[in-house]
């Protein structure tokens, strides 16, 4: 999701934790014009809501390249044409958390439209699935069709699905992603928290209006199934169960989540203002959960030799990674190989995430194809 201002709407904000804007749904909240039950019956009566989003993304060479540094990943699919080459690509290909550059973009008016009436600043995204049918390379001009996949209730909050479905302009299918959270509705708004909001948030005079342009890209019902394919990955046969992957030590400071936001589009205050962070119950600043999900999927890719390979990746959200303002948070990712199937060269790597002594992921697991 995305941060924006709206100076003519007046000094109206919503902050999640995973996500800060300004929006009309600030001032039904603070007016408490619904109840938690009728926000609850309205969302549940939209599930199956889907639209295609009106423009395509089209994806850039050098945006592949920021993203993987983002990420800090140095791997040649990434950043080298020729070295690509070697490993199957025809060009670059993209990180396979990439998707965390447009989802944001394209998933704008569900988040408008449908997850309205809601305590925004008391939504966590907790689960994250990503089914990759084929990498997304330079060129790939991606439709992304949207809905709202599920809605359900437990120990008085709201559990939303969303789905994204990307194809690209040969109607092909190119990822998958499911998205969960949980919500909150009816909780009364602190005033001071908006005019911290509006100090800190990007501020746009006029944002501009892209055209329509998805409809002239095949979008199909049922897009064709595409086969994993293991590119340069290691050989299935070097490899056993319960074998271990090397602890990884990642580091983030304060400039990182800078660069992640302007990456991945996502001014969100709490990765950056402390302040702010603290306003909504956060200890400080805290890293973006696709951010540690894509330093996961970088220490996956290392390990199996092609990033490529990873054709589904999913992460639970326990914890989040709190960032000093002066320092960095140190996360020591480790794994083992949790399965291996021989017919079909597939396996599947458990990734653990830890800052100190504290699980960041609750459950992450990568299926990957071998050689």
């Amino acid at each position: 999701m995305c941060g924006r201002v709206r100076p003519s709407e007046g000094d109206r904000a919503v902050v999640t934790v995973e996500d800060v804007f300004v929006d009309e749904q600030l001032e039904a909240a603070v007016a408490n014009e619904l109840s938690a039950e009728q926000v609850a019956e309205r969302t549940k009566a939209l599930v199956g809501y889907s639209y295609v989003a009106d423009d395509y993304y089209e994806v850039g060479r050098e945006m592949i390249r920021s993203h993987a540094r983002a990420v800090q990943s140095d791997h040649p699919v990434f950043w080298d044409e020729a070295k690509a080459a070697e490993l199957g690509h025809d060009t670059l290909v993209a990180h396979p958390t990439f998707v965390s550059v447009l989802g944001l973009i394209m998933q704008r008016r569900l988040f408008e439209e449908v997850i309205t009436g809601y305590d925004m600043w008391q939504i966590m995204q907790t689960d994250q699935r990503l089914i990759m049918h084929q990498p997304m390379k330079p060129g790939d001009k991606l439709a992304c069709k949207v809905s709202l996949e599920s809605f359900r209730q437990s120990m008085g909050a709201d559990l939303l699905v969303s789905r994204n479905e990307l194809t690209n302009q040969l109607g092909e299918p190119v990822v998958t992603t499911l998205t969960s959270i949980v919500a909150r509705a009816a909780i009364e708004v602190d005033p001071e928290l908006i005019g911290k909001l509006n100090a800190v948030m990007m501020h746009v005079d006029n944002e501009g209006v892209a055209g329509k342009t998805a409809a002239d890209l095949p979008v199909a019902d049922e897009p064709p199934a595409l086969e994993p394919l293991a590119y340069g990955a290691i050989d299935f046969d070097t490899l056993e169960v319960g074998q271990e992957l090397p602890v990884v030590r990642k580091s983030l400071t304060l400039g990182n989540l800078v660069n992640y936001a302007g990456v991945a589009a996502d001014p969100n205050p709490i990765h950056f203002s402390r302040e702010v962070a603290e306003a909504v119950g956060l200890d400080g600043v805290v890293a973006h959960g696709m951010q540690t999900m894509g330093l996961g999927a970088t220490v996956i890719g290392d390990f199996v030799g092609d990033p490529a390979a990873i054709y589904e990746f999913n992460v639970r959200f326990t914890s989040p990674v709190y960032v000093p303002t002066i320092g960095a948070a140190h996360i020591d990712f480790s794994g083992k190989i949790k399965s291996l199937d021989p017919e079909t060269r597939r396996g599947v790597i458990a990734l653990v995430a830890k800052q100190g002594d504290r699980k960041i992921f609750g459950r992450a697991q990568a299926m990957i194809q071998f050689n």
